[in-house]
């Protein structure tokens, strides 16, 4: 199973979902082309906005194979998914 995190960086090396690819929205230009377009994968943020602007333009280049996790890593973290252990994001930016 791929899970794609388009979170900033900082918010994914603070926590993630174990196995998730840190692919951040503002840089989706750059690894699009890394994806097959029938390749099927789960795709969040922390709560669904920037997921739903990388669904936007996935769909509109031709992606089509995803499932955009509802209500993003806010409703992950309440489930039994393995996920990375917490760091204060004040110590991740320095």
């Amino acid at each position: 199973m791929k899970i794609i995190d388009v979170r900033k960086e900082s918010e994914y090396a603070a926590e993630h979902v174990n196995e998730a690819y840190s692919k951040p929205l503002a840089y989706i230009n750059e690894w699009i082309d890394e994806i097959q377009p029938e390749e099927h994968f789960y795709l969040h943020c922390a709560g669904g906005y920037r997921s739903m602007i990388a669904a936007s333009i996935l769909q509109a280049r031709g992606y089509r194979n995803f499932t955009e996790i509802e209500g993003g890593f806010k409703a992950i973290a309440s489930t039994r998914v393995s996920k990375s252990d917490f760091v204060c994001q004040t110590k991740v930016l320095k």
